[in-house]
């Protein structure tokens, strides 16, 4: 596995990054993109790792917020590559990027099967659960 990379917005490489969050996070659900939701991911940081042989194996999206915060969205990692650090590794390069940009705080909407994930990565519980597209997310957040 290559270490995660940036990747530009409507790249080749964003394209298998949106078939890979379609799959791990909407088919699940029923869901599928929108053109709008899509479009609306221009202005945001796209990370992504891939084997060696270029098939994508996680991402993830950074969203600038105002004041300092930035939201990471969209952490999709294949099923076969769970539990293998390759999540670990993307969160760790998204900190260090936001930190570059000058971001003091990241946060998140976490599915409630991945709180426990991101509370061994420092993040920390905020506020009530709550049903975002149809399932169970609690709101968390780290200090950068």
């Amino acid at each position: 596995m290559k270490n995660p990379a940036w990747i530009p917005f409507a790249s080749p490489e964003y394209g298998l990054a949106v078939a890979l969050r379609h799959e791990v996070l909407r088919v699940p659900l029923g869901l599928a993109f929108t053109i709008d939701q899509l479009a609306s991911e221009s202005g945001s940081h796209h990370l992504a790792a891939f084997d060696e042989e270029g098939h994508i194996l996680g991402c993830l999206i950074l969203t600038p917020h105002t004041d300092g915060e930035i939201q990471m969205r969209q952490v999709a990692v294949k099923p076969a590559m769970q539990g293998t650090g390759l999540g670990r590794a993307l969160v760790e390069e998204a900190e260090r990027k936001a930190r570059e940009l000058g971001f003091m705080r990241m946060m998140l909407h976490a599915r409630d099967v991945a709180i426990g994930f991101y509370a061994r990565l420092g993040y920390a519980r905020e506020g009530d659960l709550f049903t975002e597209v149809g399932i169970t997310h609690q709101q968390m957040a780290k200090r950068l």
